[in-house]
């Protein structure tokens, strides 16, 4: 019997996280709109669930920031500002550049091959990118990511992730204003392949700096963006 009920307990728990994955998607990929109200009545036809997976899926995102709740007024999604985008750019910039300096002390030959490979697979979605925006987002974090695991610091990369997921609303902001213009993409590009350039050289200063600025170029596009003026 207590088998029986660990397996159940075990289910509901895979079946939470499950609903709070996809809803913590919707939030950041711009579904659900910065401010918000999360009405259970959509929720529940949305992912097709009831009341109390939803409950423990808003719980834990009101943990992780993105949804905040009104005294008796339910769930919104957390609202985006200057002063978070900021905080949350430079923070980003500065544990990036941490990751990199680690990675380019510990990285080997397979840490480089895997960076190439990850540039390769995103420049050749590039010529899709007005089609499918969110797949080019994807191929990118998966190059940054290529980059920053070769710190070899699981706790790090979490600190990192937590705060990739922070900016991916802001950023989805950028790319649906930005990475249309091709004269943007090609900066954008260009940035990575110097990018690349100082990390095969393992010149962690030029790294250093050229992530920095990659980083928190688009937080100042953004301050002139409509609403963040």
């Amino acid at each position: 019997m207590q088998e029986v009920a660990n397996s159940t307990a075990d289910s509901k728990d895979n079946f939470a996280s499950q609903v709070m994955g996809q809803l913590k998607q919707d939030i950041l990929t711009g579904y659900f709109k910065p401010g918000e109200k999360l009405r259970m009545a959509r929720l529940k036809e949305r992912y097709q669930v009831g009341i109390s997976p939803l409950r423990e899926a808003l719980s834990q995102l009101l943990i992780e920031q993105l949804v905040i709740v009104e005294n008796q007024r339910g769930f919104r999604v957390h609202p985006i500002s200057k002063e978070e985008m900021l905080d949350i750019y430079e923070t980003r910039a500065y544990i990036e550049a941490l990751c990199i300096n680690l990675a380019i002390e510990r990285g080997d030959d397979e840490w480089e091959a895997g960076i190439l490979a990850a540039a390769h697979k995103m420049r050749k979605f590039s010529t899709l990118l007005e089609k499918e925006p969110h797949e080019w987002e994807r191929r990118h974090q998966a190059f940054h990511s290529a980059i920053a695991e070769g710190c070899q610091s699981p706790t790090l990369l979490h600190v990192r992730r937590s705060l990739y997921e922070k900016a991916s609303r802001y950023r989805n902001l950028w790319l649906k204003k930005n990475m249309l213009d091709n004269q943007i993409f090609d900066a954008n590009q260009k940035e990575h392949d110097s990018l690349i350039e100082a990390l095969l050289n393992h010149d962690a200063s030029m790294a250093r700096e050229l992530i920095r600025e990659h980083l928190l170029s688009p937080s100042r596009t953004l301050l002139t963006t409509e609403g963040f003026e």
